[in-house]
């Protein structure tokens, strides 16, 4: 009984070090300066301002899109297959499917294994786009996003396709009772790695909205 209690003990100091160190680290990674013009409970309208991307282009499924376009950026940055130094880390990762017709109502789109996504990181806002090292080849391409605003819903938990597609569903809805018109497909945003407990993890849906 008492070396059962023991391990009990450990276990929870071990889990109180993983999240101290957990918020440590989402603490000190840049994310995007963006201003909150309207909040509602989960729900959120922010501009960003001009933001220098990274990505790369894959087909198939969302999960295995993701993967795939996560290696060829993480290498980007940490100057494993070009010269110069390594980028300090950002988040969101974000996807944005190219193959989806915009959305105008509140409708659930699920992903097809033959959607062609586009996988992105944001870089710190430190560099302008000239600054930045060439990448290594044609997988990983540099560009400037312009200023935007966009509504957002933010949720914890899994990120599986249904429950990104319900999300999706929810804020197509809440911007339309606000007569907020989206432009382009939804943005789907991660702000943790796999290894992060799921009540700890930051995911979001964003959505341009069109300016009149």
């Amino acid at each position: 009984m008492k070396t059962v209690l023991i391990v009990l003990v450990g276990l929870g100091i071990l889990s109180v070090v993983a999240i101290g160190v957990f918020v440590f680290v989402v603490q000190n990674v840049e994310t995007p300066n963006a201003v909150v013009v309207v909040q509602e409970g989960p729900f959120e309208v922010r501009d960003y301002p001009a933001l220098v991307i990274a990505e790369t282009r894959h087909s198939g499924p969302r999960q295995e899109a993701l993967s795939a376009g996560f290696r060829p950026l993480a290498r980007y940055i940490f100057a494993k297959e070009r010269a110069g130094d390594s980028i300090s880390m950002t988040a969101p990762v974000m996807q944005q499917s190219t193959d989806r017709i915009a959305m105008t109502a509140p409708v659930i789109q699920t992903a097809s294994d033959s959607d062609d996504w586009m996988v992105s990181f944001i870089m710190p806002s430190s560099y302008e786009l000239d600054q930045l090292p060439a990448p290594d080849g044609a997988k990983v391409t540099l560009r400037e996003l312009p200023a935007q605003r966009r509504a957002a819903v933010r949720f914890s938990g899994r990120s599986d396709d249904a429950t990104l597609a319900r999300q999706e569903a929810a804020l197509r809805e809440w911007m339309s009772a606000r007569a907020l018109e989206p432009e382009g497909a939804a943005i789907y945003a991660y702000y943790n790695d796999p290894f992060t407990p799921g009540f700890l993890r930051r995911n979001e849906v964003l959505i341009n909205v069109a300016r009149p």
